[in-house]
């Protein structure tokens, strides 16, 4: 017996990895409760790209194997074609084309012939990509602009609203990128996503770490009017971090998602807190009137920003980014652009300006595939 042979997977285990994997297992956990090589299993997975093949099914208009079995008898009998076809309700064509296609009456095997037809069904669809060239056209064009699938999918919808041809979900955008036996997106493509990986997974996110701020706000006494981002002018903060302790801080507003990024020279509050304030300057005026923080030291002199700003600072709770929502998905973005291990110090205020005006102009789903300027822009417009 071959070496590979040995580790080939069976029908049975192929389903129980896919199952396994679509519940969150790893595949060293997998490997392990199949008693295969993690080689194995990494193999089956990469080449779906972590994405399970749909399940197959026989349409009901083909031959099952009761047929066959009834024709495999009705042979044995000595009964025509036409008279077998007559019994199973079928066409004549249909019963000689099955005899002749598995080797004539006298060699004719139900259950061989049965596994030859299910094998020979095999003809995987071409995508929507591969068969409309605009469309993947213009999907590729907005994943290199750092698009994300589902905004892709929600600003075709809008940009051709009579035209049908043009709409892709966003989940056949990700099993196209990621199954490149549909031959439509290059894997090149899979450097712009969000998250770079070759397999399609489960996301997970750890907890930041607690920091004692003196005289700190709790977002517990922000106003019904900051939850409810029925109202611009409540921004989110935190640090994204780099390389060799460099760090840029992001301000989220949370009502539009308008992003600005602020280049700091460092972590410390004083830097912190007095780049923040220029920033805030170059905001048309009265529009930041709350900011809310992680419990980060690095706005310890939050009372100086109030007091120079006008506005009022808030900390989230211990172990709670998801408090400050809108922030956490703007740097899970942002490390398309700066992926972990970047050195950010190089990095220039007009090279931050420009990657928050990509932002700023992509479509967003929670915004009805609108952007967050023309969201912003049409309230400071009412505003005059």
């Amino acid at each position: 017996m071959g070496r590979g042979m040995r580790h080939r997977l069976t029908g049975p285990q192929v389903e129980q990895l896919w199952k396994a994997w679509h519940a969150g297992d790893s595949a060293t956990a997998i490997a392990a409760t199949l008693s295969k090589p993690l080689g194995t299993v990494h193999g089956v997975l990469k080449r779906r790209g972590g994405i399970a093949p749909p399940a197959r099914t026989r349409s009901s208009r083909v031959l099952s194997l009761a047929d066959r079995e009834e024709i495999s008898r009705g042979v044995v009998a000595g009964e025509t074609p036409a008279g077998i076809a007559r019994r199973l309700g079928r066409h004549r064509t249909t019963i000689g084309r099955e005899l002749a296609r598995h080797g004539g009456p006298d060699a004719y095997r139900a259950a061989a012939a049965d596994r030859a037809a299910w094998e020979h069904a095999r003809r995987p669809k071409r995508c929507r990509l591969a068969t409309h060239r605009r469309l993947c056209a213009l999907v590729a064009a907005r994943l290199a602009q750092r698009w994300s699938p589902e905004q892709i999918a929600g600003w075709l919808a809008t940009a051709f609203p009579d035209d049908p041809t043009m709409r892709v979900s966003h989940e056949t955008i990700y099993r196209t990128l990621y199954v490149q036996t549909r031959g439509a997106l290059k894997r090149e493509l899979l450097a712009y996503l969000r998250r770079q990986r070759i397999l399609r997974q489960r996301r997970q996110r750890a907890a930041p770490v607690p920091r004692g701020i003196v005289d700190a706000v709790s977002i517990s006494e922000r106003p019904p009017t900051v939850e409810d981002r029925a109202v611009p002018g409540h921004w989110e903060g935190d640090l994204l971090a780099g390389a060799k302790n460099s760090h840029i801080a992001t301000l989220v507003e949370r009502h539009s998602r308008y992003v600005h990024l602020v280049k700091v020279p460092g972590k410390d509050t004083e830097s912190v807190v007095a780049a923040l304030l220029r920033e805030v300057q170059r905001l048309p005026k009265g529009l930041m009137t709350s900011l809310t923080w992680d419990r980060g030291g690095e706005l310890a002199q939050h009372q100086l920003f109030t007091m120079v700003s006008d506005a009022q600072v808030y900390f989230c709770d211990p172990h709670s980014p998801w408090q400050r929502g809108s922030n956490e998905n703007t740097n899970g973005l942002l490390r398309q652009y700066f992926p972990h291990g970047t050195d950010l110090r190089p990095v220039t205020q007009p090279q931050l300006d420009a990657v928050a005006k990509q932002l700023n102009t992509r479509p967003r789903q929670t915004l009805n595939w609108k952007t967050p300027a023309a969201v912003l822009a049409s309230y400071v417009a009412s505003t005059g």
